[in-house]
């Protein structure tokens, strides 16, 4: 039976967090010095894919490997395989910051993976360094280019915006995916850290990301766009790719939310906003059955509220978070 919540909506997007590590330090989604959780907090190979599998059971089709750094956790192609293997999951995916890539793209292709969605924000070397703490910026283009020679497709380039940081990059970026053969995907600066530095005056709207490009590069609606996922995709009329738009904050997607995150330390979360977890680690380690998970993840489906992106774009400010990003997943 599908997993459904009191507003109809079907989850069939899981995004299970193998790690809160990371191996670069971005303002927006860490601390600088954050306090890592614990080896035996972290939930095993063997219970995430027995709670893949229940949700897999409820319908679950899409599963997308987060962090953290995902490539941090050793011997990661392991779970891929492990994953892969499950009939029901058609679509197995991966997000990063591409350091590592470059070194295990291809083991990780050989596993099951079909695709990486990487993350970078800047291709100014001297920005990059300033916005993640790190000078690797070539490191992520040869995790990329890693990644094609690999064969995972498509290869999506995930790149937050921010007002007075990064705008002015946005017409280069179009212009390397086009030639690189990514689709770069603009995503709305949302509040997910407890740092104070989100306010709405640094978004940069979707809309207004789009207009910019289609002036140098006229763009239509992809036709074939998926229903419930949270991108408006739009192909360049002369053919050249596509590009997506994550408008969460001026434009929230929450009433087709199909999506679940299972965090690292084993907390369910049923939206990205709402601190209200549910441990599936003590029950698994507790010896639950399937069928008792399976209904705690429901429970909690039950109780999902109408979406806090939502009540973002309503009081025009950050709600607070109990966790910041790189703990809860992406």
């Amino acid at each position: 039976m599908a997993l459904v919540d009191s507003f109809g909506r079907i989850h069939e997007d899981l995004r299970v967090s193998v790690t809160d590590r990371c191996n670069l330090r971005c303002a927006y989604c860490m601390p600088e010095e954050p306090v890592w959780f614990s080896r035996g907090e972290i939930l095993s190979y063997e219970e995430i894919h027995r709670l893949v599998r229940i949700c897999a059971d409820g319908g679950v089709r899409k599963v997308r490997i987060t962090g953290g750094e995902p490539l941090l956790r050793r011997d990661l192609p392991r779970l891929i395989a492990m994953l892969a293997a499950i009939p029901e999951i058609d679509d197995l995916s991966l997000t990063t910051n591409g350091l590592l890539l470059g070194e295990k793209a291809r083991d990780l292709a050989q596993a099951g993976l079909r695709r990486v969605n990487v993350s970078l924000d800047t291709i100014v070397p001297e920005r990059f360094r300033q916005m993640t703490r790190r000078p690797l910026l070539q490191k992520v283009l040869d995790g990329l280019a890693g990644a094609t020679a690999a064969g995972l497709a498509p290869i999506k380039v995930n790149t937050v915006v921010v007002r007075g940081l990064n705008e002015d990059e946005i017409e280069t970026f179009v212009s390397r995916a086009r030639e690189e053969g990514w689709e770069i995907r603009f995503i709305e600066f949302m509040p997910l850290e407890n740092g104070e530095t989100w306010n709405r005056d640094r978004v940069v709207s979707g809309e207004e990301i789009r207009r910019r490009i289609h002036d140098v590069w006229p763009l239509e609606r992809e036709p074939s766009g998926e229903r419930r996922a949270p991108a408006r995709r739009y192909r360049f009329r002369d053919s050249k790719g596509s590009v997506g738009f994550i408008n969460s904050v001026s434009e929230p997607f929450c009433s087709s939310c199909s999506r679940l995150r299972i965090t690292a330390d084993g907390r369910l979360r049923v939206c990205l906003y709402d601190s209200d977890e549910i441990d599936l680690r003590t029950a698994l380690r507790s010896g639950a059955t399937d069928g008792e998970l399976e209904s705690a993840i429901r429970t909690a489906l039950d109780a999902k509220d109408r979406g806090g992106a939502l009540k973002i774009l309503e009081r025009q400010e950050a709600l607070p978070l109990s966790r910041t990003m790189h703990q809860i997943g992406g």
